[in-house]
This record gives structure tokens, C-alpha cells and sequence, in this order.
């Protein structure tokens, strides 16, 4: 066909005036009006709101209470355009105006305390402050369960409190479950510390402190189960590398074999996911393998939905996708291919902009599907409803500004603080101090008059602070001297003032440690030593003084303080970790006895020269002997620690004796069940049937382990109950121990309590095998209570 000039160049006008009008109609779809807020409502579906907006609430089935909550989120989906439903799937919500939907910001956080972290949450002057509990390393010292669930509850109660005054979210994104592989790791103090089945505990009892609603912890629908707060475990997974030389989370890919993924880095996930019923988990920024963990199909749709059914919604680390193109450069995806990838891997909720900002395009490109969308969208609101964001929560509407900060809250952040406090070195029996005479302290270092470095980070504002200095000062005549201007300590002119202290008192007070500046997120510790001049403060002090020295250590991470164990005027060293808002009203309640320190230690403390031997990216918890390279955590380090996982002294002493009905158990196998071979050392002698394959089994088995504990001292005390395995001798890459229980049991000078334990076979015996089987290995097993001492020999054998 013959075209003129002309006619060409008309063409080509007409074609550029369609790609514009194109443009601008896709933009005008994806652009919303103003997003209306809920306002002076405190829920979505309240009549009288519809109302005020001009709209006829009934004709909107999904502000029906009498369906289902599946079928109103699906009829609330189904009335949204595609343009409106990938605007929806940022964590900044802004609704949908035309059908009465208001903005909803999902971020808030709720590590220790409500935080002002996030965009839900805004402190003012209706609610200025709120109680801010110690960071969860410290928390986890204190191993009692109750504690951990009771803080949980408090803090989801100030939560609702907030949210009733129109300051905060429902849906909080805490807590922090990462097990801790390396001592060098900035956020230590977000997390329980290095053993899975505690981080595990800790977060579903957390978790169910923070979501459960008394009277249905035990509803038989668990995607109609209604919630307090939700919470959301985090970061989904084996991610703990923040900062170090140079290798930042943004980028690193974490190479992890399937033993390690399975044992150690996923189990706490399952956990909270299967224990707690959490609401939420989000995927971190690292790859593991390769795969951005965001888009890793068998991580979060095969595993977290699907083994592990999750009840709610995955959301992403803040602009993980966003990190995926641009940082990991993963595929060279553009925006809309990353966005469609995650989405089809099971991420339902994007903490950013690629979501709302790709997703219309990226199906309009055919790379997405609508109903992916979809399906993401029901999860939310489905978690939106059980929070009664629709419906409200009347059992909830009374509580206030007054229920925040209480007398019973604030004691209950002194009574974390005084359970985690972890008594590290006591010689002479020095502390604790008699209350009853007057001491003249001289009271010492850069934390004396800690404020923020007690309350760590992801943290709100305090009710109050209670300093060290001034905790002291209650119980004794105080002189204070800061001994260095700040924890990085690079003036020493502060020393002087701090030795005269010291030459004039009876006791010396030196309170030294980290903080957010030398431990923290997106920044990784090089060392394991006290930062810049505070080992010479020490030195010099403890020279110049006049009585003993207490040596006070506020920190997430272990610091290696040989220098300190060894030197004979330090009598006392304290971990006191990073002690909430009441730390200095308990670290004088353990130094002059009013309590007796019953605290563990939840990380391995490692001398200095561990970290010389293997880089901090090495992922492999089992040690590497062609590289030299030591075993991590207690489970495999076989080296002598400065102090070990578990380690807490006392002002008495206990005795254990260990009991169990049976010490030995036949496993019945079925008719097509199979032993399931297990390697051995070279010198080690396999059983003709090694073990079998925990997911063939039935494992209703149980072993009952009664321990007696008994004060033998004079004064009353907690004692933490640690119950460790160790699977049969000559197990190749068996863990040295591994815990198995736990309990915190109170025990009055001469008494004697009682502690039963009851292990299943398969869920406490069993090992990860090389090749990512959960196996329970058939011979001799032992249970060791406390340390090596106390132990107890469990056979399991089989029968077919």
C-alpha cells in the first residue's frame, strides 16, 4: 500500500498521541484519590461512619459480622480494581476511598516495648511514653517462660492502650528470632540467643503474650482466631550478618548446607509458627544459596505455607525487592519481573513502594497474575479481622492512657531485668553487699549514668529511667566519676578523677560495656574486646582502690574479660546485658542482696582470639578442620569458652538428682517402615539398624525426667534447670549437646522442689542428618541436667 509523506507523518503524530493518552490513563488508574483515615472510629465497619461518608454501609457484604471472615475478605477484594489491590500491598496502605475502605499503615514494632519504630506509631502528648522492658538477650537470661509470655502481654495491652488513642497499629513486626552463630554480630540484643529450641520457646511464648485473647488460646479455627496485636517473627532466614569488612546484608549470600538450615536456622521459624500461631513472618534481605530469601518459593510457599501452615501473611524486610534488583542484581530483573517473582513465591506484602508501584504493570505485561494479588490481599484482611479492625474489639475499647506505665508494668521491667542479671564471677563470696551498713561506693564508667544504652534499640519512649548511679544511691553514700566521656572511651583524661574515687571508698562501682555505637543493626563488631581505653580504666581503678571492685558489664555480646576473671581485687563481675528503664534499680537490688541472681548466659562467651580463626561470613556451625576452622556455639565448639552457654552463679548453692521411670524405650517399626542408615565416625560402630526417620514414625513415645533440686545454702534462690541430650557416642556431626528443656523453678534455703520433665522421643531425641533428614538415632542417648555432673543414660532401641 502506497502512503505519502503525509499520510506517514500523521501516522506517526497518531501514534504518539495513543502511547500518551496510554500513559496517562495508566497513570491516572494507579494515582488514588486522597486516602481517608479511620478518623474518631475506632473500627472500620461502625455505621455511623458509612454515614458521615454518604454511604450505605449494608450494601457491602464484606462489613458483614454474620459471614465468614474469608468470605467478606474475598467480597472486599473482589470490589477493588487491579490498580487498587496493588496499592494495598505496600505496608502503607492507603485503602480504597469510592467503597469506604480507610488508609492503614502495618508497620509498627514491639520488640520490648511498644517502639516508635514504623509508621503506625506516634508518641504526644496524649501518649508520651510507654514501659520499655529489657532488650530480649537480657530477657532471655532469666530462661522463665511465664516472664517471657507476661511481657507480652503487658506490652500488647499498652499496644491496644495506644491504639484506642489513635497512636499505633495493630499489626507489629517483632520479635527478632534469629539464633545468634556468631559473637560478632550487631544485633545480639534483638534476639534469645544461640540455641534454636530456645529461641523457638521464646518466640511462641512472646508471641502468644502478644496475640492470644483470653478464652480463645485454644480455638479450633486458627484463621478465625481472634488476636490482640498480631506479631510477625523475623528475619526469614539465616540472616546474621548485618556489617563486617566490608560484607553488608545487601548483599551477602548465605551459603548454608541443608543440616544447618534445618537444625539451626529454620527450626526457631517452625516454631513460632506451629507454637506461637504467629500472624506474620517476614523474609530478610541476604540469599541463602543463591536465592534472595524474599523469592525463594520453597522458603516461604512450600515451607512457611505450606509444611508449616501459616495463619496470616509474609511480608517482606523493608524494600527487600527494591535490595533484590538493585543489591543483589539477582537475575537482572527489572521491577516489575522482581515484583511478579516474589509474589509468585508467596510474598504477600511488600514494606516499600515495588508492590504499589509495579505490580498493575507487571500483570498488564502478563509477568503477574490477578488472582496472586488476590490471594495475598485475603490473607491480610483476614488478619485484619481477627485484629477487629473491622468490627472492633469491645473487650479492649476501656483501656487508656491509664493502663500504660502502670505501677504493676514498671515492676514487672524491674522484675525482667532482676531475673536476666547474670552473676559472673564472685570470689570470696564479696557480694552480696550487707544492706545494713553504710557504704561509701565510688561508682565508675561510662554506663554509671547509662540512660538510653539501657533501653537499646527498637525501643519507645521510657516512663521513666532509673540510672545505675542512682539505683546505687538508695542503698549507700555515692561518689560518681564518668572515668571516660562515652563506651568508645578515647580520652583518657577522665581516669584521674575516677582513681581518686576509688582510693577514698570502700567499694568500687565500675560499670563499663557496649552500645548502639559499637553493637547494633547494620553494624557488626571486628573484636570481642571493651572498646578503646576502658580495660586501662579498669586496670587503673581497680589499682588505685581502696576496698573491693565490682566489675558491671552492660552489653548484648560477650566481651572478653580474662584480664578482669584473673585479677584478684575484681572480686564481683556482673553481665546486667542492656536492662530496660528500671536496670539501675536492679543492678543495685542484685549487688546488695535484695535479690539472688538466678540469670544464664544465652550466648557463648568466647575469648578474643576465637574470632582470629574463622571469618564471620563462614556459615557452617560444625567445625571446618582442612580451613581450622572452631565449631560455633555450644552445640559444636569443643574449645574452652570464657564462659560458657548457660553459665550463672548464685548467692547459694544447689544440688541435683536426677530420676526417670524407664531408661530405655523399643520404638515399634511398622511393616513398610525402614531403618534409616546413619554415618559414623571411622571409629565409631553403627547398630545393625542405625535409626529411623522421624516423619515415618508415629512418635508417641515419651521419656519423664524428674530432677530434684536442692538448696543447700543459706539463702533463697532461682535456680534454671537446663536439660541437654547427647546422642549415641561415634554419631558423625552430632551436636556435643543440645537442649531440651528448661525450667526456672524458685527454691527456699534447705528445700527441696521437684521438676518433671517429659520429653517425646522423636521431637527432643532427634538429630539432623548431612542430608537434611530428621532422624532419631537408635543406641544410648544421655541427659545431662546442669553441667557435666548430673547425668542420666535413655537407650532407644527398636522392634519390628
Amino acid at each position: 500500500m502506497f502512503t505519502t509523506p503525509l499520510t506517514r507523518m500523521a501516522q506517526i503524530i497518531a501514534f504518539f498521541v495513543l502511547v500518551c493518552f496510554s500513559y496517562l490513563a495508566t497513570s491516572l488508574a494507579t494515582t488514588p484519590p486522597p486516602a481517608i483515615p479511620l478518623g474518631n472510629y475506632s473500627y472500620v465497619c461502625d455505621p455511623a461512619r458509612f454515614t458521615e461518608l454518604g454511604m450505605d454501609m449494608s450494601k457491602f457484604a464484606w462489613c458483614n459480622k454474620d459471614l465468614p471472615y474469608d468470605v467478606r475478605a474475598k467480597d472486599l477484594v473482589d470490589s477493588m480494581t487491579l490498580a487498587e489491590k496493588a496499592l494495598q500491598l505496600g505496608d502503607k496502605a492507603p485503602g480504597v476511598p469510592r467503597i469506604g475502605l480507610p488508609m492503614y499503615y502495618w508497620w509498627s514494632e514491639a520488640l520490648h516495648g511498644v517502639s516508635d519504630v514504623g509508621h503506625a506509631t506516634k508518641f504526644n502528648d496524649v501518649v508520651a511514653n510507654v514501659t520499655s522492658f529489657p532488650t530480649v538477650i537480657l530477657t532471655t537470661a532469666s530462661f522463665n517462660q511465664s516472664l517471657w509470655k507476661n511481657i507480652g502481654q503487658v506490652v500488647s495491652t499498652e499496644a491496644r492502650a495506644m491504639r484506642n488513642a489513635a497512636s499505633a497499629g495493630l499489626t507489629y513486626w517483632s520479635p527478632n528470632i534469629n539464633v545468634v552463630r556468631d559473637p560478632r554480630w550487631g544485633r545480639i540484643t534483638e534476639t534469645p540467643g544461640e540455641d534454636p529450641f530456645v529461641v523457638g520457646t521464646y518466640a511462641s511464648q512472646y508471641v502468644r503474650g502478644l496475640q492470644d485473647v483470653e478464652g480463645t488460646e485454644n480455638a479450633t479455627d486458627l484463621n478465625s482466631r481472634p488476636l490482640k496485636v498480631a506479631a510477625c517473627c523475623k528475619h526469614y532466614a539465616a540472616y546474621d550478618v548485618d556489617a563486617w569488612l566490608g560484607v553488608d546484608r545487601y548483599h551477602f549470600d548465605a551459603i548454608v548446607t541443608e543440616q544447618d538450615m534445618e537444625e539451626t536456622f529454620l527450626r526457631p521459624f517452625e516454631m513460632c509458627v506451629k507454637d506461637g500461631d504467629v500472624a506474620s513472618v517476614m523474609c530478610s534481605y541476604n540469599r541463602v544459596n543463591g536465592i534472595p530469601t524474599c523469592a525463594d518459593l520453597n522458603l516461604l510457599n512450600r515451607t512457611i505455607r505450606g509444611d508449616w501452615n501459616l495463619h496470616g501473611y509474609i511480608v517482606s524486610d523493608c524494600d527487600s525487592i527494591e535490595v533484590m534488583v538493585h543489591g543483589h542484581k539477582w537475575l537482572g530483573d527489572t521491577p516489575e519481573e522482581a515484583s511478579a517473582r516474589t509474589l509468585r513465591a508467596g510474598l504477600d506484602m511488600d514494606c516499600g513502594t515495588f508492590y504499589p508501584d509495579f505490580l498493575n504493570n507487571a500483570v498488564a505485561l502478563g509477568k503477574a497474575r490477578e488472582s496472586d494479588l488476590d490471594k495475598s490481599l485475603n490473607y491480610l484482611y483476614i488478619v485484619l479481622m481477627r485484629l477487629g479492625y473491622f468490627d472492633g474489639s469491645p473487650q479492649y475499647s476501656s483501656l487508656g492512657k491509664a493502663d500504660i506505665c502502670t505501677d504493676e508494668n514498671m515492676e514487672l521491667a524491674a522484675e525482667a531485668a532482676r531475673e536476666g542479671i547474670v552473676l559472673l564471677k564472685n570470689e570470696d563470696n564479696n557480694l552480696p553487699l550487707d544492706p545494713k551498713k553504710q557504704y561509701n561506693l565510688a561508682v565508675v564508667g561510662p554506663h554509671a549514668n547509662a540512660t538510653l544504652a539501657m533501653v537499646g534499640n527498637y525501643a519507645g519512649i521510657p516512663c521513666r529511667y532509673v540510672i545505675p548511679k542512682d539505683g546505687l544511691a538508695k542503698y549507700a553514700n555515692v561518689t560518681y566519676a564518668q572515668g571516660c566521656e562515652n563506651v568508645l572511651c578515647e580520652n583518657g583524661s577522665y581516669i584521674e578523677e575516677a582513681k581518686q574515687a576509688a582510693t577514698n571508698a570502700d567499694v568500687t562501682v565500675l560499670f563499663v560495656g557496649l552500645d548502639l555505637t559499637v553493637e547494633a543493626e547494620s553494624l557488626d563488631r571486628t573484636d570481642l574486646y571493651l572498646p578503646g581505653s576502658q580495660t586501662d580504666l579498669i586496670n587503673q581503678v581497680t589499682d588505685a582502690s581502696k576496698g573491693p571492685v565490682i566489675l558491671v558489664i552492660l552489653s548484648a555480646g560477650g566481651v572478653d574479660v580474662s584480664f578482669a576473671q584473673e585479677n584478684e581485687k575484681i572480686k564481683s563481675i556482673i553481665w546486667a546485658g542492656f536492662p530496660g528503664q528500671e536496670g539501675g534499680s536492679a543492678i543495685a537490688d542484685v549487688i546488695f542482696g535484695k535479690y539472688n541472681p538466678g540469670g544464664r548466659l544465652p550466648i557463648t562467651w568466647f575469648k578474643s582470639d576465637y574470632v582470629l580463626q574463622l571469618p564471620m561470613t563462614s556459615m557452617p556451625l560444625r567445625p571446618n578442620e582442612t580451613l581450622g576452622y572452631p565449631g560455633r556455639t555450644y552445640k559444636f565448639f569443643s574449645g574452652t569458652p570464657l564462659y560458657p552457654f548457660g553459665y550463672g552463679l548464685s548467692y547459694t548453692t544447689f544440688n541435683y538428682k536426677v530420676t526417670s521411670p524407664s531408661s530405655s524405650i523399643n520404638i515399634q517399626l511398622g511393616k513398610t517402615q525402614q531403618c534409616h542408615n546413619i554415618i559414623y565416625k571411622v571409629n565409631g560402630t553403627s547398630p545393625a539398624c542405625a535409626g529411623v526417620q522421624v516423619a515415618d514414625s508415629s512418635c508417641t513415645e515419651e521419656i519423664q525426667v524428674d530432677v530434684q533440686v536442692q538448696n543447700v545454702g543459706n539463702k533463697d534462690g532461682d535456680n534454671v534447670v537446663m536439660v541437654y541430650s547427647s546422642a549415641p557416642s561415634g554419631v558423625a556431626g552430632a551436636p556435643i549437646k543440645q537442649v531440651i528443656g528448661f525450667e526456672r523453678v524458685f527454691v527456699r534455703a534447705g528445700e527441696t522442689q521437684t521438676v518433671t520433665f517429659k520429653f517425646n522421643a522423636c521431637k527432643s531425641f532427634s538429630l539432623i542428618d548431612q542430608k537434611g533428614y530428621k532422624v532419631l538415632p537408635f543406641g544410648e542417648h544421655t541427659v545431662i541436667v546442669g553441667d557435666e555432673s548430673t547425668s542420666l543414660p535413655i537407650t532407644f532401641g527398636f522392634q519390628k
